[in-house]
């Protein structure tokens, strides 16, 4: 007698905090036209996640229960008919990172295969689960700004997730890197080539300093009141300031929106395309970006860990 596959998934079963993450079992189809299923090995934790099931971008009953979680990493178990990805055709047994996908939080998940690229051997499961969102971010922060060889780029939130990647990948550009972050975090931004200042009280000063020619660009990955004001200050061409964490006070300002957030620009085809060139790049070593795991089955105090702040890189989910 055969019984139907099932997954564990998690879902949000109402618009709230964090306790209402629920870890279920649900049904499990098989894998459609250019669809994969994926045995999942990692799940990357976003603020767009929690955003969600907030009720903070809507509140609408219709989408409830609500899958979680936009990106993972895994192993291919089966797949449909014209299942091809950017890099090819996509294969069982095939390591890949999923980005961008609906209900990521999942030991097992369908997926389209157009979603997927192969995850580089050097990199682990819970790195390439964690990769893909805050990569693409970055890459569209910095051509958003223009940043280039030569720019000085003050990048708020340095520490986070975005934010350690956009400051790498800002060097990779030939830009000098002033990056805002907790004291405990600085020694980290130095051994990655940037030049760290606290957040608080004379950072318009502090970062004056760093920069007696100016600053070129600014992301921010902050979205605090403190840089929104400090970014203005320091840089008069409004179109080479970006924020992907306000979306509040930032659009009066007239500096660049991206991401999710209401009258932004989400880059898109950006985005998909930073995908095959972030995958080289974390396989080649020259992106990094610490990883902290937890089981999915802990999703929900994954997330008050994550709202708290103060981590240093990404949180993922493990099965």
């Amino acid at each position: 007698m055969s019984s139907e596959p099932l997954a564990t998934v998690v879902l949000a079963t109402a618009f709230g905090g964090p306790e209402v993450l629920e870890v279920v079992q649900r049904p499990l189809r098989e894998p459609g036209a250019g669809e994969v299923l994926l045995d999942v090995r990692g799940a990357g934790i976003n603020p767009i996640d929690w955003k969600l099931y907030s009720g903070m971008m809507g509140a609408d009953p219709a989408a409830l229960p609500m899958p979680v979680g936009f990106e993972a990493a895994g192993v291919v178990a089966a797949v449909g008919d014209d299942a091809v990805g950017p890099a090819g055709p996509i294969a069982v047994g095939d390591e890949v990172i999923a980005y961008q996908i609906t209900g990521a939080y999942a030991d097992r998940v369908v997926v389209p295969a157009g979603a997927l690229v192969p995850k580089p051997d050097g990199l682990g499961f819970p790195e390439a689960a964690g990769l893909m969102l805050v990569g693409a971010t970055a890459i569209h922060a910095l051509i958003a700004t223009a940043v280039g060889d030569g720019d000085t780029v003050l990048v708020h939130a340095a520490s986070g997730g975005v934010g350690l990647l956009t400051v790498q990948l800002a060097r990779l550009r030939g830009a000098h890197v002033i990056g805002t972050a907790s004291e405990r975090n600085h020694e980290a931004l130095r051994a990655l080539g940037v030049e760290p200042v606290a957040y608080g009280d004379g950072l318009l000063e502090r970062v004056s300093a760093l920069a007696p020619d100016g600053v070129d660009a600014v992301i921010d990955a902050a979205g605090t009141d403190e840089a929104l004001e400090v970014s203005l200050a320091l840089v008069a061409d409004r179109d080479r300031i970006a924020t992907v964490a306000n979306f509040g006070t930032a659009a009066e300002a007239g500096i660049k929106l991206l991401g999710g957030g209401p009258g932004s620009d989400p880059g898109t085809d950006i985005r998909n395309a930073a995908r095959l060139t972030l995958a080289e790049l974390a396989g080649a070593g020259s992106l990094t970006l610490p990883t902290t795991t937890m089981p999915l089955a802990e999703a929900a105090d994954a997330h008050r860990r994550a709202m708290a702040g103060g981590l240093s890189g990404k949180l993922v989910l493990v099965p």
